[in-house]
């Protein structure tokens, strides 16, 4: 038998609505793209390169992005398995939001003019060319930053439907 998802009230669900809102605003309002939860998700990326770094040089450059998406994805299936609504939405959420630092850190690939953490290398720099790919830097940009919003949308929608659902009664 599956465990009901737990209900939150519509109170929660309104300033969760206009918390999702007002991050929206910062994001499309920043100058430097360097948003507010990147602050979060930068130590999750240096961490990513020294942990798959022990597996070889190539997937400790992917690393970075890898446990940036990593984190977050494992917090949604730890809300997932408890049927924790607001933390699912959160984390589907946060999962968005680290596609649209990515996706500025991939736009940089070819100017690299990005402040990077101890002057390293451009992670997305190496990965592109690479992969004879880094033409493209600014078109796959474009993609994961629209990725990134649709995520950030359909977990605010998910969440708004999962509360009013959850209040119809049922028959």
């Amino acid at each position: 038998m599956e465990t009901s998802w737990k209900p939150i009230s519509r109170i929660s669900l309104f300033f969760g609505a206009l918390t999702a809102i007002a991050f929206w605003f910062h994001a499309l309002t920043d100058k430097d793209n360097f948003l507010i939860l990147d602050y979060v998700n930068l130590p999750f990326h240096e961490f990513g390169h020294l942990f798959f770094g022990i597996f070889g040089r190539t997937i400790g450059i992917w690393g970075g992005t890898i446990a940036q998406l990593l984190m977050p994805s494992m917090v949604l299936a730890s809300f997932w398995r408890r049927r924790e609504t607001s933390g699912v939405a959160f984390s589907i959420f946060w999962i968005g939001e680290n596609l649209l630092y990515i996706s500025v850190y991939i736009a940089d690939a070819r100017s690299r003019l990005l402040p990077l953490v101890g002057g390293g290398e451009h992670d997305w720099n190496i990965i592109l060319s690479g992969m004879d790919m880094l033409q493209y830097d600014t078109v796959l940009s474009g993609i994961v930053k629209a990725l990134g919003w649709i995520i950030m949308i359909a977990a605010i929608a998910w969440l708004v439907v999962k509360t009013l659902r959850a209040e119809q009664p049922s028959t």
